[in-house]
């Protein structure tokens, strides 16, 4: 069995919370290989030009080779 992992970041992005981006970030990356674990490392957000919020979460993903 691999003891081995690759490590990804992506960017997250939801208008609706910090959450569903997580949730949908990880939902996206474990299609091609299961998600064995995410760590969160940085958040933001911004002011769409039509004033909505924007949550922008930054995720390490790790997966098993």
């Amino acid at each position: 069995m691999s003891k081995s992992f690759e490590v990804i970041e992506r960017m997250g992005i939801s208008t609706e919370s910090i959450s569903i981006a997580v949730k949908e970030l990880i939902s996206e990356a474990g299609f091609t290989k299961k998600v064995e674990w995410f760590e969160i490392i940085d958040t933001r957000g911004r002011i769409t030009s039509e004033g909505k919020i924007e949550f922008q979460v930054k995720v390490k993903i790790g997966r098993k080779l």
